[in-house]
């Protein structure tokens, strides 16, 4: 069925996007893979492109779109050549923790720190789990204490994107433990170089070798209390309010790796010869990416009238969860199928579909699991339905 969601634009975008991959990722993929590490230059040169930047306001010299499609063309190309390793940091740096200075930083943070993001000559992070608290934020151990006209933080943040390369994080922290934590959560931005500060190890992940995944530690970090992100008391809130950005890049991550899968896999079977034919020749080679094909068709008109929704500032954290659980759930069971019909050559990191295989897996995970997802949307399900005593 033809898509409707682009126009030309995107294509010119699309375009753009596939010629810094070629130029700028290609050549270092497998180097920065097995280093575990990106280079920072990268980033520099994906602003300079316009391939990262192009969606924070112009007057902190970004390029000031703001649709979401554009994200998703450059999710999709990325997708195609497998480079997700090497391009996960921009989903935080470049997209979500602008968002939370665009609605809740004050005008000085939004000069001080939007311009280096723009230009890429600085890398952000966000500090939300902790050894203890994943997926439950609201179980944040994280304190953040004020002195005069400062904050000492202390805790202890893991699984953190762009840990190793970040020039500053956002903090989530408690600033008041004797309230729930939707009452007594506090952002604040503390800058690589601070006295206590410490990125400690870059972790060993199941798959994504290339993307940046470390812990950090905070020991008696002190930060002026200009560095308070949007209001005291009120960073749950801030956090709730962007998640269904964070979430929806993930169900569109899902849509376009699993589109990604679905090609390779069908060029692969109808090359690849058995038993006097090919292998996509067999009904059950037909049969099972006739299966996947369709319900990858379905999730890419429900993820297409999400982008839709978030456009208009319409996407409810109920619609996005169930877009985030069943795309990254579809993600999985395509991409494993394929793997499977690519037989013992799907098993080699040389063919993308292997890599795809292990890079996948944190995708149910990360950004709320997937049984998080379906508590959300059966609360949702039960305020509407039960009936009230």
């Amino acid at each position: 069925m033809k898509r409707h969601l682009y126009e030309e634009d995107h294509e010119d975008f699309r375009r753009t996007v596939a010629a810094f991959l070629d130029k700028e990722v290609a050549p270092h993929f497998e180097r920065w893979e097995k280093e575990k590490l990106v280079d920072r230059s990268m980033w520099k040169a994906a602003a300079e492109a316009g391939v990262i930047g192009f969606s924070l306001p112009e007057e902190y010299g970004g390029g000031g779109i703001k649709d979401y499609r554009f994200e998703m063309v450059r999710g999709e190309e990325v997708a195609k050549r497998g480079f997700g390793s090497a391009t996960g940091g921009w989903g935080v740096s470049d997209g979500i923790v602008p968002g939370y200075f665009e609605s809740f930083a004050n005008e000085e943070q939004k000069a001080k720190y939007l311009p280096g993001l723009a230009a890429g000559d600085t890398i952000s992070a966000i500090a939300m789990t902790e050894p203890g608290a994943g997926s439950d934020l609201q179980n944040i151990k994280t304190k953040a204490v004020r002195d005069g006209d400062d904050w000492i933080i202390n805790g202890a943040k893991t699984f953190i994107t762009n840990g190793q390369h970040c020039d500053w994080v956002v903090v989530v922290a408690r600033t008041n433990p004797d309230v729930p934590a939707a009452q007594g959560v506090s952002l604040f931005i503390v800058e690589d170089g601070t006295p206590g500060f410490t990125k400690g190890r870059k972790l060993e992940k199941v798959g994504l070798d290339g993307q940046d995944t470390s812990e950090l530690s905070f020991e008696d970090v002190r930060v002026p209390a200009a560095n308070l992100l949007g209001e005291e008391g009120k960073g749950f809130i801030h956090l709730m309010t962007n998640l269904p950005y964070e979430r929806m890049g993930i169900a569109t991550g899902g849509l376009a790796s699993s589109r990604a899968a679905l090609d390779w896999t069908s060029k692969y079977v109808f090359e690849r010869e058995a038993f006097g034919g090919t292998i996509g020749d067999f009904q059950n080679t037909q049969f099972v990416l006739a299966d996947l094909e369709t319900r990858v068709d379905a999730l890419e008109a429900y993820v297409d009238k999400c982008a839709l929704a978030l456009n208009a500032g319409e996407l409810t954290a109920v619609d996005a969860a169930k877009a985030k659980w069943y795309g990254s759930e579809l993600q999985l069971e395509v991409i494993t199928k394929c793997l499977q019909l690519h037989g013992g050559y799907g098993f080699m990191l040389e063919y993308p579909i292997a890599r795809a295989f292990r890079d996948s897996r944190i995708q149910t995970i990360y950004g709320g699991a997937t049984e998080v997802m379906k508590y959300i949307i059966g609360k949702d399900i039960k305020k509407r339905y039960k009936p009230k005593k």
